[in-house]
């Protein structure tokens, strides 16, 4: 359905996310809280401002992957069609390898593992979802805790997720089937009392690694933790990006 909430996205805003860019690919800083593209209902979407991301080529750059509405961090656009179909590969092949971080509703049982839980879709138009489903597809996503908090709401824990399918809504169910759906989430997440205030989306793809490059090092991008997150990551124990993620590092200080 549109979000009331959303609005479109200037040149200047779009511009200013581009966290790496070459000849073959652009990844950008998706923002929280818009679709990257129209939905059901139409309304703004990040897709629409990528006519100010061509930078001297003749069309824009497209999708070569997606991100929930709600969910914030790398995204990766091709800037041609051999660009496209060569990370089309890459994905379908299971060759990037995608960081998120979230903030979940209390403590996995054991500080780090791995879901494999099939998943289907239930519904269509508005109102679908997914579910975990012996018969859906297979879906595999690794985790680990990187710190805990108590909260006035209960106990939180910021998750380090690597999924490796990439299942429409993946994380965030197998969050769910974890017993720690993802704070924010209001549809796999745990029902509010009426008139509680409902946090944010705390999802955020955080680092994406990107072997396009047959004869080089992969392309390595980190994308900064948004504000909606930074309180509840601090309280969990993240203490900034000069903290020790050091096989994140954005292979990007020169846009070429």
């Amino acid at each position: 359905m549109p979000n009331p909430a959303a609005r479109a996205v200037t040149a200047e805003e779009i511009l200013a996310r581009v966290l790496y860019r070459d000849g073959l690919i652009l990844v950008i800083d998706k923002p929280a809280g818009i679709p990257v593209h129209a939905g059901f209902g139409g309304g703004p979407n990040l897709q629409n401002a990528f006519v100010h991301l061509t930078f001297g080529l003749p069309r824009p750059p497209a999708l070569a992957h997606r991100l929930d509405r709600d969910t914030s961090g790398c995204l990766v656009l091709g800037r041609h069609t051999k660009a496209l179909r060569d990370l089309g590969e890459l994905f379908t092949d299971g060759d990037v390898r995608k960081t998120y971080w979230a903030v979940v509703e209390g403590v996995p049982k054991t500080p780090e593992g791995r879901v494999k839980a099939a998943l289907s879709k239930v519904g269509a138009g508005p109102g679908w979802m997914m579910k975990a489903d012996p018969a859906g597809q297979p879906a595999v996503t690794d985790y680990k805790v990187r710190g805990v908090a108590e909260t006035p709401r209960g106990p939180r824990a910021w998750l380090e997720l690597h999924p490796h399918t990439g299942r429409t809504h993946q994380i965030r169910v197998h969050c769910a089937e974890l017993g720690c759906p993802v704070v924010g989430d209001k549809v796999y997440g745990r029902m509010l009392p009426a008139g509680s205030a409902a946090d944010p989306l705390m999802l955020h793809a955080r680092a994406i690694a990107l072997p396009l490059y047959p004869k080089r090092d992969p392309i390595r991008v980190r994308a900064p933790v948004p504000e909606h997150m930074s309180a509840d990551l601090a309280a969990c124990g993240y203490t900034g990006d000069k903290s020790g993620d050091k096989n994140l590092e954005n292979e990007s200080a020169k846009l070429s």
